[in-house]
């Protein structure tokens, strides 16, 4: 059933640019947020530089997965960003597909935007550990509950490695489902 929906989802170009696009996306938010007031100066109209020259930097800035995160957390940040794009996609091809029926998304829509929610909350580099999280908890002088936790916060992107899955999981069975009801004989 997997494969089967698989192959004939992302068999098709446009399904599987908007998984690369939306991927893509995700991961570039994820490297770049540490480096935002970094970026903000640079990508500045009057700062100093070519526009080859800012570009050249911000492709620079992929380089950090390996330099600015653990292990763990550059896995999760990679598997998360393709997760996400092939949730978008998935949900993308069920809604086309179900535009002429009235089935409801349910738990699978909510599930793939947990996931990325949570997985957001996981990002963060080896400096500064999980990156919104601690500047959310901030705000309210939580910051302690992260050194509590048993991977100081990078429980986040593994729930969201979760959701994700979980959301993924229900779009392709009901892909696979009928747009139908079955018709019972008597």
């Amino acid at each position: 059933m997997h494969v089967s929906v698989l192959s004939s989802v992302f068999g098709k170009l446009t399904y599987l640019l908007i998984a690369a696009l939306v991927s893509v996306s995700v991961f570039s938010f994820a490297v770049w947020l540490p480096n935002f007031a970094l970026l903000r100066k640079v990508l500045h109209p009057d700062a100093a530089g070519s526009v080859v020259e800012k570009a050249s930097f911000l492709f620079s800035l992929y380089g950090s997965i390996g330099t600015n995160f653990t292990l763990v957390s550059a896995s999760y940040t990679i598997i998360i960003a393709i997760l996400f794009g092939m949730n978008v996609a998935l949900l993308t091809y069920y809604i086309k597909r179900a535009q002429r029926g009235a089935r409801g998304l349910g738990s699978s829509g909510a599930a793939g935007i947990g996931g990325l929610v949570s997985g957001i909350f996981g990002i963060g580099c080896a400096a500064c550990g999980t990156f919104i999280l601690t500047s959310v908890l901030t705000l309210f002088g939580a910051t302690g509950l992260l050194a509590m936790l048993p991977f100081g916060g990078e429980e986040f992107g593994f729930i969201g490695i979760g959701l994700l899955v979980y959301a993924i999981y229900i779009l392709m069975k009901k892909i696979d489902d009928p747009l139908v009801c079955e018709i019972k004989s008597a």
